[in-house]
């Protein structure tokens, strides 16, 4: 059997680079910036980095909501499929400037709009 994407893509110490940089990508956009306005940033990163290594295949330790209802709120306040496909384009970014391979970034984008309808309520 292979490895984990989470093995592949470097692991631990990569998930983590790439959820730092992803962050400041997000936070840096003004298209949706405004949803993480009374975020507690250090929190979000923490469980962001646990759903990536869960949702990557490496050791289940998130225990945030599920993803309809973790973002529940933020539909309420408008999020729709471009704010989604936003996050996505960084989200791709991200994997580009640390240089995962190509094929692991298509891996990581195919879990991530795996997650697209729980994400937007639909």
């Amino acid at each position: 059997m292979s490895n984990s994407l989470y093995e592949r893509i470097g692991g631990e110490a990569a998930v983590n680079a790439a959820v730092d940089l992803f962050y400041r990508k997000v936070l840096s956009d003004y298209r949706i910036n405004r949803f993480f306005d009374s975020t507690d940033m250090d929190a979000q990163i923490a469980k962001q980095k646990a759903f990536f290594t869960y949702a990557f295949g490496g050791p289940n330790n998130y225990t945030g909501k599920d993803m309809r209802s973790a973002h529940a709120h933020l539909v309420k306040m408008g999020m729709n499929g471009s704010h989604f496909d936003a996050v996505m384009e960084h989200l791709g970014a991200t994997l580009h400037e640390l240089n995962v391979p190509e094929d692991l970034i298509a891996e990581a984008a195919a879990i991530a709009l795996g997650a697209r309808s729980d994400v937007l309520g639909l």
